[in-house]
């Protein structure tokens, strides 16, 4: 046993948690699969590696870099508040298990559980309706900590291999059934891409596919996708995406460090110093945005190309009609990029306003953007929207995407008790799925779990028998899944 766990935790700390090689050894593994000479599995490992490095870096930086200008305003203007963040959300989380005498490392243990038991689901496929492996391991850390915290506020009594065993089996459960829901939907958007959302706002995804078609043909007139409109004359310039992205992100974050002021942004930024010009200061952070976006598609083409590919080893041989489910910024590349500006933008007017609301009306708990949220959420419900319901879906939804992330983030942060450490998740499927979670375990414990549990592996079942003749097509065959869909 003890030999097992070491081997366990050589693959957790190695390529579980460190997604690039994670992806990178799924990639070399399904050439292998495939019988590729053991040449192009390496040049498929090194591709997919590099490509998922290029990812993390761009995605990475566009979080160092803004998310301290956004948390900056809790200083700015001496608010207690928490961030609806999950770096933040992690934290707060880890904080609250130690003070109550936890140990954190459990989360570990949550984490080989839950995976383990998503590969079960998948394995067993014909009876559990489940077609996805989710395997963004940064993502699966995250949701480990605060779900991990929440196992303990709803059952304080719990012996630590229970807490473990139980949080594994629904966070597991989570992952396989959740990533699911966005088969069909990433599928339409990548026409075929071959692989799934893993990530933090998969019933978001689902909920946006559902809806952005409807909110797209309000009054019967259909909204134009962002590839349709072609703006005139001089406006001609923001046809360019990086033209678009660096102007509207020059006025955004222009403003906010203007606010700030440049000794606030000389504590939070080192390399700025006060005696610099700020102006040129400001401009060079704003337009930092587009530089990271377009090395963020970069990655993506080189990573996906590869993954869709090789998987096709895995998905033949080891884990019939599987796909795999990765970070949602791997969509980006597929929908227009300015959606990805539109989403954010809207998301963070959305969540600006649901702020406004908590000091108007006194919230006990007040809430700073966070970056991860107000921008992975919204860019990918953005990319969704645009591609099912055109520009006016892409605006409304990421609006109201923002206001509840807001709302949904406060009632979790006092509900849970997480605001005295300082955040919450904020992620959208973690301020309207995971709070439903956690009071039906706080109110009706293990029967709570148990309905949880039940409930989420209904949901694959009832997406079966809406389409049973050509649902496993969705991911084993998508041109005659799409043709089947036409017809």
């Amino acid at each position: 046993m003890e030999f097992l766990l070491s081997i366990w935790g050589y693959f957790q700390a190695n390529i579980l948690t460190k997604p690039a090689f994670f992806v990178g050894f799924i990639v070399f593994l399904g050439y292998i699969l495939l019988r590729k000479p053991i040449y192009e599995a390496f040049a498929g490992f090194i591709k997919a590696t590099v490509g998922y490095l290029i990812l993390n870096i761009a995605a990475g930086g566009l979080v160092t870099t803004f998310r301290p200008i956004l948390a900056a305003l809790k200083d700015r203007f001496n608010l207690q508040a928490a961030v609806i963040d999950p770096y933040f959300g992690q934290a707060a989380a880890q904080a609250a298990i130690e003070n109550v005498g936890k140990s954190f490392s459990m989360m570990m243990q949550v984490l080989l559980v839950a995976f383990a038991f998503n590969l079960i689901l998948v394995i067993f496929r014909k009876l559990t309706k489940v077609r996805t492996v989710f395997i963004t391991g940064h993502i699966m850390v995250q949701q480990s900590a605060t779900a991990l915290w929440m196992v303990i506020f709803c059952f304080p009594e719990l012996q630590n291999n229970g807490m473990v065993m139980m949080l594994g089996l629904l966070l597991g459960t989570y992952w396989a059934v959740s990533s699911n829901l966005t088969v069909e939907a990433t599928q339409d958007l990548t026409d075929g891409g071959g692989f799934a959302v893993g990530h933090q706002q998969m019933f978001g995804v689902w909920l946006t596919s559902k809806i952005a078609p409807k909110i797209g043909n309000i009054g019967g007139k259909k909204s134009k996708s962002l590839d349709e409109i072609k703006l005139p004359g001089f406006l001609s310039v923001f046809n360019d995406n990086v033209v678009a992205t660096g102007t509207l992100m020059l006025l955004f974050f222009g403003i906010i460090m203007t606010i700030l002021g440049p000794e606030l942004m000389a504590t939070i930024d080192d390399k700025y110093k006060v005696e610099s010009s700020f102006t040129f200061y400001i401009l060079e952070k704003s337009l930092t945005f587009s530089v990271y976006l377009a090395i963020l598609q970069l990655g993506v083409r080189m990573f996906v190309s590869e993954l869709t590919e090789s998987f096709q080893g895995i998905s033949s041989r080891l884990l019939p009609g599987s796909m795999p489910a990765v970070d949602c910024a791997a969509t980006y590349g597929f929908g227009n990029p300015n959606a990805v500006t539109i989403g954010f933008l809207f998301g963070a007017l959305g969540q600006f306003v649901a702020i406004l609301g908590l000091v108007v009306f006194k919230s006990p708990v007040l809430i700073i953007t966070g970056f991860v949220p107000v921008f992975f959420d919204n860019a990918t419900f953005a990319v969704f929207a645009n591609k099912k319901g055109g520009l006016r879906a892409a605006i409304v939804i990421t609006f109201l995407a923002g206001i509840v992330q807001v709302l949904g983030g406060a009632f979790a942060a006092s509900y849970f008790q997480t605001a005295q450490f300082g955040g919450w998740h904020g992620n959208f499927d973690w301020d309207t799925v995971w709070p439903v979670i956690g009071i039906l375990m706080k109110n009706l414990q293990y029967v709570g779990v148990g309905i949880v549990i039940i409930a989420l592996l209904a949901i694959p079942q009832l997406q079966y028998f809406k389409n049973k003749a050509h649902y496993f097509e969705a991911a084993e065959d998508y041109d005659a899944y799409k043709a089947a869909m036409n017809k």
